[in-house]
């Protein structure tokens, strides 16, 4: 960001609407006295910001030019025991539109600026509160959809990828201070066991690295979610099936067939995981334009689902058209289900096992659903997850920085088992280690942070 880190800032804390309170935040050198313009103390308890103790709170009233914005609470937070390290005052006031938009702008006149997306963050970063992987966390955290997601972005907060990236820098620092200081004395060589010491290092920093890239794909999956398309011919219980899954009705269920004309998307934690299903229209030949507008569109989403859903009527004789799906969409990772077992069946379990997993359900009745939701959990991951992987899941700028340190560790390690040139192991050496500082923030760049924090809400 090129603005001053100098600067006051201010913004709403708190989600823009109507609410019973919203919080406007206020941060910087001038904080404290930027509020004391504004802020009329009602009662001896209560104190302007310049005058009050740290961590404490105050009832008065916002006024700005002999007028009355509102009634408010003021609480002050001193330096340096602050989210951004720097002083801080929350004014909460009421939570109507025009309230927190008039009790904003009142800061601004005051003297503040109003904050960049994620600048209170990236001054708690800058001032040394948290590093970057924490300050990701904060966005983790806000955007958590389910509770495993929560979980582990305040693992990630707790530090628990910061240590383990921290303690793997300091390793390899070792090793390239060892072949840094032989470079420099180039008449000694490296003695036999402290060559073996330091390749071992280095395999093991290789090892490691290749585990955190294992996480990338849990990482992906708590901050990303999945999609799941469900397909099936028209009628066969797909909005049903959505509705179940979602636990409330969101699709219209209707006999009449080509009810669903467009892709319906929503999201629903399944067993902690975040899954976007998509109820696609039945996929059929239709003469009608915007029941084909439709299929193409349900042909798109499958495109570009992770999972497909394949419903099936078992009340029913299995049809052309579900033998033609069984093999176009054969390549994709996928549940079949059996629905309306609560009817007469036609269509076995064993029939279709040949095929993939098969799950029976009644999307009517709910028989099922639970063990649809296992499979979807097992087939996500692939057997099961382990605790300590959510701990450290790294996100896609963590696996594009790991990537050039496994390169870079990889050239080093052959070539220090080969007695190559210290140079070139130095140099290789640093290129990792500074991709391992770049997730932590040791090595990052200006442009880097603009593009980590620029994703962040205003106000955090």
């Amino acid at each position: 960001m090129s603005a001053s880190m100098d600067d006051t800032i201010a913004a709403l804390a708190t989600p823009l609407g109507e609410g019973g309170i919203a919080v406007v935040r206020v941060s910087g050198s001038k904080a404290l006295a930027i509020v004391d313009q504004i802020f009329h103390p009602k009662g001896s308890r209560n104190l302007q910001p310049s005058q009050a103790e740290t961590h404490t709170v105050h009832y008065g009233h916002i006024i700005w030019e002999n007028q009355v914005i509102d009634e408010v609470l003021v609480t002050v937070f001193r330096s340096p025991r602050t989210f951004t390290r720097e002083d801080t005052v929350e004014i909460s006031c009421h939570g109507g539109a025009l309230t927190s938009k008039l009790t904003l702008e009142t800061t601004l006149n005051a003297g503040a600026r109003l904050a960049q997306p994620g600048e209170f963050t990236q001054r708690a970063f800058l001032n040394g509160r948290l590093d970057l992987t924490q300050a990701e966390a904060v966005a983790d955290i806000i955007h958590a959809r389910t509770e495993l997601s929560l979980k582990a972005a305040n693992e990630q907060l707790a530090g628990k990828l910061s240590q383990k990236i921290e303690a793997l820098r300091e390793d390899l620092m070792l090793v390239l201070a060892h072949v840094e200081a032989h470079i420099d004395f180039p008449d000694e060589d490296i003695a036999p066991d402290t060559h073996d010491q330091l390749l071992s290092k280095l395999r093991s920093g290789n090892q490691f690295v290749e585990e955190l890239l294992r996480t990338a794909r849990e990482g992906k999956i708590l901050r990303n979610g999945v999609r799941c398309a469900i397909i099936g011919r028209p009628n066969a219980g797909k909005s049903s099936l959505l509705n179940q899954l979602l636990g409330h009705d969101r699709a219209i269920v209707s006999e009449t067939e080509g009810t669903t004309r467009d892709t319906i998307e929503e999201t629903a934690s399944i067993r902690g995981i975040p899954i976007i299903f998509v109820d696609t229209a039945g996929i059929r030949e239709s003469k009608d334009e915007i029941e084909a507008e439709g299929i193409r569109r349900s042909r798109k989403a499958v495109e570009q689902s992770e999972i497909v859903l394949h419903i099936l009527d078992a009340s029913t004789v299995i049809h052309d058209m579900d033998q033609a799906f069984l093999e176009e969409f054969r390549s994709k990772k996928r549940l079949l289900i059996l629905n309306k077992v609560d009817l007469p069946q036609k269509i076995s379990k064993e029939e279709m096992e040949v095929h993939d997993t098969v799950i029976p359900v009644s999307a009517r009745t709910g028989q099922g659903i639970d063990a649809l939701k296992d499979a979807l959990s097992a087939i996500i991951w692939e057997g099961q997850v382990q605790s300590e992987n959510l701990e450290i899941a790294i996100s896609a700028r963590h696996q594009t920085a790991l990537n050039r340190a496994k390169e870079g560790l990889a050239r080093s390690e052959a070539a220090l088992s080969a007695e190559e040139s210290l140079e070139l192991i130095a140099m290789d050496l640093r290129i990792a280690v500074e991709a391992i500082g770049e997730i932590v923030g040791k090595t990052s760049t200006e442009d880097l942070l603009d593009k980590i924090f620029s994703q962040f809400c205003i106000g955090k």
